[in-house]
């Protein structure tokens, strides 16, 4: 595990070729999730989408927090793009994509994020992480049992489906592909958002794109998101909830493709 500050180098797959385009997974996510909305966007955007740390095949490290994040991502554009790029993300991703735009602007051509505000957010991820934590990876062999055990305390078999890709089964025995001690260490961290200066925004285009069944992102969040991004818009996809692009592709596709040809 790397040390503290130390920023990690990411991994990521690409498609595509044209404007470059960075996409960054939510909590207990990876790069596999946005495999499909990454091939429609490569038809004209040179798409990477990416691991972020702790998660996926990306290094694992002590520290996670938005500037942790940030400075990944950072790190990534700078070695492989050498320049800006547009960056979308989702949730935990979504707030690493603010924070980059909110400290280094230069790297950011615009701004889109997906179904989260720059506030604390509620949820039930905790809960999630928690019953990862108690199955007995040691005694099962397979993925089947690990899903009976995560029944108990998951009763959404979209969101055991969902969790269980993270599950990695080696020669070795099973193991969580995701950084859960991290995680847990930080979660306040992550469901937070760091405290902006007032006077400091991010000036750029961006876009908010949420889901009319998700509570991520609610009325009282305009000011704060005004405030932050100036220039933001805010799309609702009404019949959505969190996870907005696997659940409406289509209307997603076609408002994000509305703002990318601007």
């Amino acid at each position: 595990m790397l040390e503290p500050g130390v920023a990690v180098d990411l991994s990521f797959n690409e498609t595509g070729a044209g404007e470059p385009l960075v996409i960054l997974h939510g909590l207990f996510g990876s790069k596999r999730n946005w495999s499909s909305i990454a091939a429609k966007l490569g038809v004209h955007h040179r798409v990477l989408t990416v691991d972020l740390r702790n998660h996926g095949e990306s290094p694992w490290a002590a520290r996670h927090d938005y500037p942790a994040l940030a400075d990944d991502v950072a790190r990534l554009i700078r070695t492989e793009i050498g320049g800006p790029a547009i960056v979308m993300g989702h949730s935990m991703g979504g707030k690493a994509a603010m924070m980059l735009a909110l400290t280094v602007p230069e790297l950011v051509a615009r701004l889109v994020v997906v179904d989260i505000a720059p506030a604390r957010s509620g949820g039930s991820s905790l809960d999630f992480l928690h019953a990862l934590q108690a199955v007995p990876l040691a005694v099962f062999t397979r993925r089947a049992e690990v899903e009976t055990a995560l029944a108990g305390a998951i009763s959404n078999p979209a969101i055991r489906s969902f969790l269980l890709q993270n599950l990695i089964t080696a020669p070795g025995g099973l193991s969580w592909g995701v950084n859960l001690d991290a995680l847990e260490q930080h979660f306040a961290d992550i469901l937070g958002f760091p405290d902006i200066p007032l006077g400091h925004a991010f000036a750029g285009p961006a876009l908010f794109i949420a889901g009319g069944r998700s509570e991520y992102v609610l009325p009282q969040h305009r000011a704060e998101i005004g405030r932050l991004f100036p220039a933001a818009t805010i799309e609702v996809i009404e019949d959505a909830g969190h996870w907005v692009h696997a659940e409406a592709p289509g209307p997603f596709i076609e408002i994000l493709g509305r703002f990318l040809e601007k």
